[in-house]
């Protein structure tokens, strides 16, 4: 037996022309396929996802929550996955999604609703209340806590997942009505045919190339900086999120609870960590977060220390015959704004909603008309995240006429109720 998918319960199901019943293989709605003298592992299911990010495992969970058969197949271990160092601002739309799911009780009791973040221009603090001029608010809780939660809960609702697959998944058929996708587990090829292959697979996993290149279009805008980040087991200098521009450049103060905090500052792509010592950096962020705020820094040794390259980018079309893509799959955003995880997460919002339409009630419009649905909202989202990039930070060549633009921009929106409404519901995520 497998020991990945040990804890299925053995079920039986039914939905539109699969029948899915497990007799030797406790793994709901899948079994592999009888009287074939092959070397393969085969399975069968409605929904194939590839990918178990936040992304994939929302999807599996809110398909099996609709009586759906589903499988993921994951290339790393759940260890590794667990290991990747994330932001973890939520918008109401993923908290929406958890709580739909239920599996949400960890967020409410460690998570941090906040009710404004901060615009920092060198020497003050410009406060978006975003409870007050749009009446929600965001929460900080990790991402890898989000992950970590929909991977516990995944074999009590019967969610299978099939962890290390490497680098040998392929999606094929996609524009078929039988598509399937590959892999190797531990030498041993495997094969999952369903309905329809979702890819919840980032930007570097094979689902994205499987769509023709003749029919796809890519968007896509490197910034000429990166991120160097720091986390620290440190107190947050603000119960809010800083995001600083300073004639030096930009920073931002975050947190992940009350006593880890994570620092940004950007960096020309070609320098290195080691050029960053922890002081060197403790004193720069100083500096850049400004005078009402360097106070209040605690400073400490780094836990992980990075430079994040930042592009803006944008596939299309998200779905292609029965193959459709969700997350970073379809689309990448800089870090400003936190919109990576919450663009997944409406992403999955849309597309379960369309998934479940179509086997319940034999809806094929709302497949049909999931890409353009989700690349509307995309492209406000990467709007957004564009927009607060480039007034925050310094692009190579800018000059002081650059330079005085944002600080009109910063000193317009410190006295606009009007502009910082509409950062504030574009910071909460608009609505679905």
């Amino acid at each position: 037996m497998d020991p990945s998918l040990i804890n299925m319960s053995a079920k039986y199901h039914r939905f539109g022309r699969y029948v899915a019943s497990v007799t030797f293989w406790p793994v709901i709605f899948c079994r592999p396929f009888a009287g074939e003298a092959t070397m393969t592992q085969h399975w069968k299911t409605d929904v194939a996802i590839v990918g178990a990010g936040p992304a994939g495992l929302m999807l599996g969970h809110l398909l099996r929550q609709a009586g759906i058969a589903c499988m993921i197949v994951e290339r790393q271990s759940a260890e590794r996955v667990l290991a990747r160092i994330r932001a973890g601002v939520l918008e109401r739309t993923t908290t929406d999604l958890l709580d739909r799911l239920g599996i949400n009780a960890r967020m409410q009791a460690e998570g941090h609703p906040h009710d404004g973040f901060n615009l920092a221009d060198g020497e003050r603090l410009i406060r978006i209340d975003i409870k007050a001029l749009v009446g929600k608010q965001v929460t900080v809780y990790g991402q890898t806590e989000v992950t970590k939660d929909l991977i516990d809960a995944a074999p009590d609702r019967d969610l299978a997942i099939l962890w290390e697959a490497g680098d040998t998944t392929q999606v094929h058929d996609i524009a078929s009505d039988a598509p399937f996708v590959t892999f190797e587990r531990n030498g041993q090829a495997e094969r999952i045919d369903a309905r329809f292959v979702v890819g919840c697979d980032g930007f570097h996993g094979p689902s994205r190339r499987a769509i023709p290149t003749a029919v796809t279009h890519e968007y896509q805008f490197a910034y000429p900086f990166g991120w160097l980040g720091i986390l620290a087991d440190v107190p947050p200098c603000n119960h809010e999120l800083i995001y600083a521009n300073h004639a030096r450049g930009f920073a931002l103060a975050s947190m992940r609870s009350d006593t880890r905090s994570r620092y940004y500052i950007d960096v020309p792509l070609t320098e290195s960590i080691e050029a960053w010592p922890d002081e060197r950096l403790w004193d720069e962020l100083a500096t850049r977060l400004g005078p009402a705020v360097a106070p209040h820094i605690v400073r400490g040794p780094a836990l992980e220390k990075s430079i994040a390259p930042l592009r803006s980018y944008i596939f299309t079309p998200m779905q292609h015959g029965s193959l459709f893509l969700a997350g970073d799959s379809a689309h990448i955003v800089p870090p400003t704004g936190a919109k990576g995880l919450n663009l997944a997460a409406s992403d999955i919002a849309y597309l379960s909603d369309a998934l479940i339409a179509w086997f319940t009630k034999g809806d094929r419009d709302a497949v049909a008309g999931y890409g353009a649905k989700a690349l509307a909202r995309v492209w406000k989202a990467e709007r957004f995240s564009w927009y607060l990039t480039k007034l925050m930070h310094r692009m190579p060549g800018d000059g002081d006429f650059e330079r005085a633009m944002q600080v009109a921009e910063l000193d317009y929106i410190a006295n606009s109720v009007a502009m910082q409404t509409a950062i504030a519901e574009n910071y909460v995520g608009l609505p679905l």
